[in-house]
């Protein structure tokens, strides 16, 4: 029988971290580099503050290079140590971007549990592009 993407998205689930909106709202500002995996056109609709915008379908590809991702204290991009959290509407693209990027190296990154979805849920701040 094949997988179903349910199963997927579990299976990424238990290999992953997930935070809480409120957890996230709590942390401190920059203690994260947030990332939000959805399209474009979903990001400009309402983003959680300060995210930078990586599509699911290039975050591989693009995850070492983006400007917005490189370091404070240094010139150098995106270490694999970089504490990361990722998003998208309801989190089940940022559980199996959060598990590709695991499987690259990264040692500390999150998913956003239920996503934008949650966090709107919780009354937190969006921007807008």
């Amino acid at each position: 029988m094949p997988t179903s993407i349910n199963d997927l998205v579990a299976a990424a689930r238990a290999r992953i971290r997930e935070a809480s909106p409120q957890e996230v709202a709590a942390w401190p500002a920059g203690s994260v580099a947030i990332i939000d995996v959805r399209e474009p056109d979903e990001y400009a609709a309402g983003h959680l503050p300060g995210a930078v915008n990586i599509p699911r379908g290039v975050l591989e590809f693009r995850i070492h290079a983006h400007p917005a991702l490189a370091c404070s204290t240094s010139q150098e991009l995106t270490r694999p140590d970089r504490p990361l959290l990722l998003y998208c509407l309801t989190g089940g693209r940022s559980a199996l971007a959060a598990d590709s990027l695991r499987q690259l190296g990264f040692s500390d990154v999150r998913s956003l549990a239920g996503g934008v979805n949650a966090w709107r849920n919780d009354a937190l701040p969006l921007e807008l592009e």
